[in-house]
Order: structure tokens, then C-alpha cells, then sequence
């Protein structure tokens, strides 16, 4: 019985699936985090877990929580948040509604924190700028 010849477009859909599962297995987060980023989504308020961003365990280094996060030095608030909030002028920061969104982020960003740092084993957490989402919501991030 001959084995049937494999076209050249099956051998890329072969290739194309192996590299995506390769990035998963290679991404994914270890048990710890997973168990942590569970414990921030049953924690959370409904105010956090309907927030647009989802702030995420990334690793556990020691005792210290890596945490995504969409803003830093090099992406500043203003620019993450005028993709959620399109209707509002973020570039006035006297403008009392991109005061209240930012202030928001900020109130996000600690819950997030304060949830992971009540947990046994993490003293500390470091945020790590989330260049993934930033660059899926058309935010350019240049790299150091």
C-alpha cells in the first residue's frame, strides 16, 4: 500500500501549527502564576474583572510577582488609555474625565497588586510593560 504524497501546503499548515504550539509551551505560565492569576480572578472586583486590561501574573521570581502592565516610562498612560477611551481628549490632563480614567487604572493596577501580594510566598511585585497587548491595540513600543 503506497503512502500518499503530502502536498506543500499541508506540510505548512504543519509547520505553522508546530511553532504555534512551540510559542505556547514556551509562554506559558508555570503553576505558580497560573494559580495566581486564578486567585486575582476570583479575588477581583467587578470593577477589575470588567476592566478593559487584565493585569497578569506573568512568572514568580523568588518571592517576587512579575505582573504585565500597559503603561511605564515608555508608554505613558496617555497613550493606552486613548485606545480604551476614544471618546475622551487624554491629551488635556487637566481634562476631568482622562483625570478619572487614569485615576481608575492606578485604583486597577493596585487591586491587582494587593491581591497577589496577600498571598503566602510574594513580598514584592515588578511590572513588566505588557509590548504584546500594547502592540495588538496598534500602541507602537519602541525596545530599549
Amino acid at each position: 500500500m503506497p503512502i500518499r504524497q503530502i502536498k506543500s501546503w499541508q506540510w505548512i499548515l504543519l509547520v505553522i501549527a508546530l511553532l504555534v504550539a512551540l510559542d505556547w509551551a514556551i509562554r506559558r505560565p508555570d503553576a505558580r502564576s497560573r494559580e495566581l492569576n486564578d486567585i486575582i480572578a476570583s479575588q477581583a472586583s467587578e470593577r477589575l474583572r470588567n476592566y478593559p486590561y487584565q493585569f497578569q501574573v506573568l512568572r514568580v521570581e523568588g518571592d517576587t510577582a512579575v505582573m504585565s502592565t500597559p503603561r511605564n516610562f515608555d508608554v505613558p498612560a496617555f497613550r493606552m488609555l486613548g485606545v480604551l477611551y476614544p471618546n475622551i481628549n487624554v491629551k488635556d490632563q487637566n481634562n476631568p474625565e482622562f483625570i478619572a480614567v487614569e485615576r481608575l487604572l492606578g485604583q486597577m493596577q493596585d487591586e491587582a497588586k494587593n491581591i497577589v501580594l496577600a498571598q503566602p510566598g510574594i513580598e514584592s511585585v515588578r511590572w513588566e510593560l505588557d509590548r504584546n497587548w500594547l502592540r495588538r491595540q496598534g500602541i507602537e513600543v519602541f525596545e530599549r
